[in-house]
């Protein structure tokens, strides 16, 4: 589906005066307008040197302050009470989404491949949705899908490049504007309206009529438009597979 430009609405929150970001704001946006089921994240502590570690209490923790620890996974939710409390009482926190169900799964790999992807991807005219950066890894949202699904996809691939992680059911994201250990998380690609996607007739290429239009917007409403996995799986794998070291290398 190619992507047709225009002026598009701005789904995310604007940044304070400071400069800062208000990852209150940033959470229930997630939770309450989006629907997407949020947690804090453990954080980061002061540790030597003037460095931070992460909070949780394994020393040689690879992804510091990126990943749940306290509430677990399974606490994440679109009460926008709830989220408010939790980051009152912790301004700090990273945002984890919770993948899976109805939320968004992702795909992540290594920030050089998928940069490589994406380029490739907007070559053959591949509408993205939105993208999570972190220093050394991003995560591309798509819409939820099965593990049936995925499997099928990935079985028709000759090699799967073991730097390739799928986040689903019992899976999450870190979404910005986190600060964890590894650095500030931010969009690569920023969400778009779904109401805003306008998208072709699937057998005779024309674009929807007005009432079409109309109806498909009031379906969408206001939540990020998520491409699925398959229309961007093959260009993944591939560019893992032509990275540095064929795709071999987990980096978190």
């Amino acid at each position: 589906m190619r992507e047709i430009l225009g002026r598009r609405r701005r789904l995310l929150p604007r940044r304070r005066r400071s400069g800062k970001p208000d990852l209150l704001t940033a959470a229930l946006t997630c939770a309450t307008a989006w629907q997407w089921p949020v947690l804090p994240g453990v954080g980061l502590q002061p540790g030597g040197s003037g460095a931070y570690d992460c909070a949780c209490p394994h020393p040689d923790c690879v992804v510091p302050g990126a990943h749940p620890f306290d509430p677990g996974l399974l606490a994440a939710t679109t009460d926008g009470r709830m989220v408010r409390w939790w980051w009152e009482n912790r301004p700090k926190a990273p945002i984890v989404l919770a993948t899976g169900g109805r939320a968004p799964c992702a795909v992540s790999l290594p920030a050089v491949a998928a940069s490589q992807a994406l380029a490739d991807l907007d070559a053959m005219g591949v509408r993205i949705g939105p993208v999570v950066a972190t220093p050394t890894r991003w995560s591309i949202l798509v819409a939820p899908y099965s593990l049936e699904v995925l499997g099928e996809l990935l079985h028709q691939q000759e090699w799967v490049p073991g730097s390739l992680r799928f986040h689903g059911d019992g899976g999450y994201v870190v979404l910005p504007p986190s600060q964890t250990g590894l650095g500030l998380v931010r969009w690569e690609r920023e969400p778009q309206p779904a109401s805003e996607v306008r998208a072709e007739a699937p057998a005779s290429g024309r674009r929807l009529g007005k009432a079409a239009a109309k109806k498909r917007s009031a379906e969408a409403g206001d939540t990020p438009w998520l491409p699925d996995v398959a229309t961007v799986v093959d260009a993944l794998v591939e560019a893992s597979t032509r990275a540095p070291g064929g795709g071999s290398r987990l980096a978190y």
